[in-house]
């Protein structure tokens, strides 16, 4: 039987290849503890010139990897093979020089045949030639190469590291814009960490470099000044023939071993200038060097004119001027034919936009526009501009407070508004309005009071308090007294901030509620489908809605779908399903009221009043009504607006503790005179929970 009629079974196959991918950290612990072994145990010069054959093969490998990377970070295991191979050489250095300093009186074959190659093809026989050769390549590796890529690593991880908080703010910042998803945030900070990591990594490994050329020339000249004490004193030689052979073996060694320390070290280069292009080398600088054809005439043209200098090859000069204007005169014709096709393409995707309606345009409506007057457009075009910062910084606010996702706010300039003013519309509809003055600050008493500082009296325009507009160099006098300073942009997100906390519900569209639906599991959105047989999405829309309106957050929307399944088995009127879902975010509800030690403050009833509150409640087909009269009721909300203001002017706000058949109705009551006041009823009150009593609402 013949090896070719031998075949192996699959299984052992996949064995062997199991085996191999398992223990790949294996085989490479082995090799380093193998190149520690070269600097301890004897080498023959067979296994010395397939070390050094390695050296070399690593060192090409390495170089070709760094032209070809496209960026820097797809090779940030860069410094751990520096380390490696610097290791390597320093070892097959040792070796070498065991063998050198035993065996030089042998000859040049004494060190391997791949330093004896060296020595002859490099040095020529004379060593004087090696030496300089030596010399010159130390030069460029030590002082040219590695120095320069010490210094650019050194910059590029300072620079790296000082402007990480900035980089991260802008993710951040995109993220809270919606610019980009949480997937994309959490990617783009990944590449953030590694690339300073790197940088950080490489302003060390760069200095392996740099200690390798020292190493490498510290040990050439003991080879050479121990090699011909050796040879002279040990066995007999001449000085000039000890010289001849320890110094042609040295410099063969040093230059076997300097060659791929220059190959890394360019490779490290490379690298490390390469932190701002993308793609292989070759590409990046081609097309940047031929992207200017004037620039490749004018270098054609004084190659041509050194050539008439007298002594100069006149040949050589033309024939290097001829192809840079042949050159030159290429990339033109390139360049043109892209800037002809970017011209196409550009004209190409505008056709479509030719046929748009210009009435559906204008029909297009934004969930939320801000228009500035003509004075505040600097707080948005101006290189420091805070405005749209701030703006953005809300959709992180709703997300963690409200579980609310705030639509886009496009600021745009609206030069029909009076120059300091700006107004906020929602869907179309103006909402709200204020004024500013650029340049100053707004002072606030927390008390209410009408402050004396010296400036233009107003009124702030989200909660109407007496302000006065300063100066910026009165302000750090207004905060010594204890004033409230706030700076324009500040001024404008809060009113804007309580705009959309007001209309919340009518920012809650069917499509944001359906991308709230596709964030939930499979399970919950099925859930959801056998709540209701008409429009599950509508209905819970509604919920959403009824319970932003009163400011309670929808966060934990999973709980909020369970509760309305659970509703929707035995009603479908809405007002009983929102009852039932407030009270399955009792903890939520009541968390949220607590005050600093724990306490949930609130108002209730008197006697009277919950009597006759309850018996207004008459049950009806669809749902319970509310029949009071009209002067009863006004006699409660001013009962209940003059406990509420007496806290407010404490800036306190406690809840107003009801029955749950009248909550909703004492809700619908209070939202026009106190909409921040939160009415609960005793089913949303926790079981943990601790109340405390600060008002009764008499009669």
């Amino acid at each position: 039987m013949s090896a070719r009629d031998i075949t192996v079974p699959k299984s052992v196959v996949g064995v062997w290849s199991r085996l191999g991918m398992a223990n790949r950290d294996v085989g490479f612990a082995v090799g380093v503890m193998m190149i520690l072994g070269m600097l301890f145990i004897p080498m023959p010069p067979f296994l010395l010139d397939f070390g050094l054959a390695i050296s070399l093969s690593l060192a090409v490998l390495i170089l070709m990897v760094a032209l070809w990377i496209p960026t820097p970070l797809e090779f940030n295991s860069f410094p751990t093979v520096l380390l490696v191979v610097t290791m390597l050489r320093l070892a097959l250095n040792v070796s070498s020089t065991r063998l050198i300093l035993s065996r030089g009186h042998e000859g040049s074959e004494a060190a391997g045949k791949v330093i004896e190659g060296f020595s002859r093809f490099i040095v020529g026989g004379d060593f004087i030639i090696g030496i300089v050769i030596f010399a010159i390549l130390v030069i460029i590796n030590f002082v040219v190469i590695t120095k320069g890529s010490t210094r650019i690593a050194e910059v590029a991880a300072r620079f790296s590291l000082d402007a990480m908080p900035g980089k991260q703010m802008a993710i951040d910042a995109d993220l809270g814009a919606g610019i980009i998803n949480e997937e994309q945030a959490r990617e783009r900070r990944r590449v953030l960490e590694e690339e300073s990591s790197f940088f950080g990594a490489m302003d060390g490994a760069s200095k392996f470099v740099r200690g390798d050329a020292v190493a490498g020339l510290i040990i050439t000249v003991i080879n050479v000044v121990g090699g011909i004490l050796i040879g002279v004193a040990s066995h007999g030689l001449s000085v000039a023939e000890a010289a001849g052979n320890y110094t042609a073996l040295t410099i063969g060694d040093g230059l076997v071993t300097q060659i791929p320390a220059l190959v890394v070290s360019l490779a490290a280069g490379l690298l490390v200038t390469k932190s701002g292009t993308h793609g292989a080398a070759n590409e990046a600088v081609l097309q940047q060097l031929s992207g200017f054809p004037k620039a490749l005439y004018m270098a054609a043209v004084l190659a041509f004119i050194i050539g008439f200098l007298p002594g100069f090859p006149f040949m050589i000069f033309a024939a290097l001027a001829a192809g840079m204007a042949v050159l030159g005169y290429v990339m033109r014709g390139q360049l043109e034919e892209r800037d002809r096709a970017k011209e196409a393409a550009a004209k190409a995707g505008a056709k479509p936009k030719k046929p748009e309606d210009p009435i559906a345009e204008a029909l297009k409506l934004d969930d939320l526009r801000l228009d500035l007057g003509t004075a505040l457009v600097p707080l948005i075009s101006s290189a420091d501009a805070a405005l749209p910062g701030k703006v953005k910084s809300l959709r992180n606010l709703f997300i963690k407070d409200f579980g609310f996702v705030l639509p886009p706010v496009r600021i745009k300039d609206d030069s029909a508004l009076p120059a300091m003013t700006y107004a906020i519309s929602l869907q179309g509809v103006e909402t709200a309005r204020g004024e500013v003055r650029p340049g100053s600050m707004m002072v606030i008493d927390p008390s209410g009071k009408d402050s004396e500082l010296v400036g233009e009296r107003t009124r702030e325009p989200t909660f109407g308090l007496h302000a006065v507009w300063v100066d910026q160099g009165r302000a750090s006098e207004a905060e010594m007294r204890g004033l409230t300073v706030v700076d324009p942009e500040s001024v404008i997100t809060t009113h804007l901030t309580e705009v959309i906390k007001e209309y919340m519900p009518e920012l809650l569209t069917y499509a944001a509620t359906q991308e709230l639906i596709a964030g939930q599991s499979k399970e919950y959105q099925k859930l959801l489908g056998d709540a209701s047989s008409k429009s599950p999405a509508v209905l819970l829309q509604h919920v959403l809605q009824a319970l932003l309106s009163e400011r309670v957050s929808i966060r934990n929307l999973s709980r909020i779908i369970e509760a309305v399944a659970e509703a929707a088995t035995t009603t479908q009127n809405l007002r009983n399903i929102v009852e039932h879902v407030r009270g399955r975010l009792a903890k939520q509800i009541c968390q949220a009221l607590a005050d600093a030690k724990g306490y949930v403050p609130v108002i209730v009833l008197s006697p009277d009043w919950e009597r006759e509150l309850n018996n207004a409640v008459a049950p009806g087909g669809d749902g319970d009504g509310f029949m009071m009269s009209p002067a009863r009721v006004q006699d409660f909300v001013l009962a209940a607006r003059k406990e509420i203001q007496r806290f407010a002017a404490g800036d306190e706000w406690p809840a107003l503790l009801v029955t749950p058949d009248v909550r909703p109705y004492v809700r619908q009551i209070l939202e026009r005179v106190s909409p921040v006041t939160q009415v609960i009823s005793h089913n949303e009150v926790h079981r943990k929970a601790s109340l405390r009593t600060v008002a009764t609402i008499g009669a």
